[in-house]
């Protein structure tokens, strides 16, 4: 457990941060822009799936090691499918601006992996 106490030391008040930021970004811009998604599903999003991907890169580091660069590649592709399937309701809809929730969306899900990626690399360099 000692990888997974040193990966939520550091990824707790990193979420944190993150959602404290763009919580008060979104109230900030909520007189120009209606939001689909508020930042608490984005953020339970990313943090939900960031951690089973690590929690799943653990276990494939602890039993083939060598596959653990490939588990990522793999676990990141199926994060990927998921974000579609959580962005289907903001596809389907008619929203006037779609950037605007696209990025609120995009900017966190990329400061995730690269939070993500990081560790790995870790993870993969400790062997």
């Amino acid at each position: 457990m000692n990888k997974t106490t040193d990966f939520l030391k550091y990824f707790l008040p990193f979420s944190i941060v993150l959602f404290v930021a763009q919580y008060f970004a979104m109230q900030a811009l909520s007189d120009k822009f209606v939001f689909l998604y508020p930042a608490w599903s984005i953020y339970l999003f990313n943090i939900v799936a960031t951690f089973l991907v690590y929690l799943f890169l653990i276990f494939v580091n602890k039993n083939f090691a060598n596959y653990t660069g490939f588990a990522f590649l793999g676990a990141s592709f199926f994060r990927m499918m998921a974000a579609i399937l959580f962005l289907i309701p903001l596809i389907k809809a008619h929203v006037k601006n779609p950037i605007v929730d696209i990025s609120t969306f995009f900017i966190p899900y990329f400061l995730f992996l690269l939070f993500e990626t990081y560790f790995t690399i870790r993870l993969i360099n400790k062997g």
